[in-house]
C-alpha cells in the first residue's frame, strides 16, 4: 500500500537519488551526462512537495510551484510504476490547491503524456524550451474520478497525511 505525505528535510537524499535516477532511466532523448543530483534542489526551490511511500521507502513524489497551481514533476520509480501511485500523488495535490492544475509535458514523453491525458488533462497549448518542444496541459479539479486506477483495484490506500512543506 502507499501512503502520501509532505516531504521532509530527512528526505531531500533520497529524492535526490530518486530524481536523477528516473531521469537517467526515462530521459533518453536527453543528454544523461548533464542530469545532476543537486538538479532536484534547483528545480524544486521555493515548491510544495508529497512523497509517496511504499511500506515505509520512498517511491514517488509531485511537487507544485503553489502560486499558479503548477505540477513541475512528477516522478515514481520505475519498479513501482503501474500501481496507481502517481494516479495517488496527483489526487492528494488536487485536494490542496485551487482549480485548474496545469503542467508541461515534454512531447518525447509519450508515456508521461497518456497517464495525464487517461487522468483528465486536455491540451491548452504548445511550445518549446531548452529541454524541447512541450504540451502546455490542465486539469480541472474532479477530472481523476474518471482514472483507469480505482483505489480497490490499484492496491493504493486513499491515505494522506499532509502539512504544509515548501522547499
Amino acid at each position: 500500500m502507499v501512503r502520501i505525505t509532505e516531504s521532509r528535510e530527512a528526505d531531500l537524499d533520497t529524492l535526490r537519488e530518486l530524481f536523477l535516477r528516473i531521469r537517467q532511466a526515462t530521459f533518453s532523448w536527453a543528454d544523461r551526462t548533464s542530469f545532476d543530483i543537486q538538479d532536484f534542489d534547483r528545480q524544486t526551490e521555493g515548491e510544495y512537495i508529497l512523497v509517496a511511500l511504499w511500506k515505509e521507502r520512498i517511491v514517488g513524489f509531485i511537487s507544485v510551484w503553489m502560486q499558479d497551481n503548477f505540477i513541475h514533476h512528477l516522478f515514481v520509480d520505475v519498479a513501482y510504476q503501474q500501481k496507481g501511485i502517481g494516479t495517488a500523488l496527483l489526487r492528494a495535490i488536487q485536494k490542496r490547491t485551487n482549480s485548474p492544475l496545469s503542467l508541461k509535458c515534454l512531447e518525447s514523453n509519450t508515456r508521461a503524456l497518456d497517464f495525464y491525458k487517461r487522468r483528465g488533462f486536455s491540451v491548452k497549448g504548445s511550445g518549446a524550451n531548452e529541454a524541447g518542444a512541450f504540451i502546455l496541459l490542465e486539469l480541472d479539479q474532479g477530472s481523476t474520478q474518471g482514472t483507469t486506477e480505482p483505489w480497490h483495484r490499484s492496491g493504493v490506500e486513499p491515505h494522506t497525511d499532509i502539512q504544509p512543506f515548501l522547499r
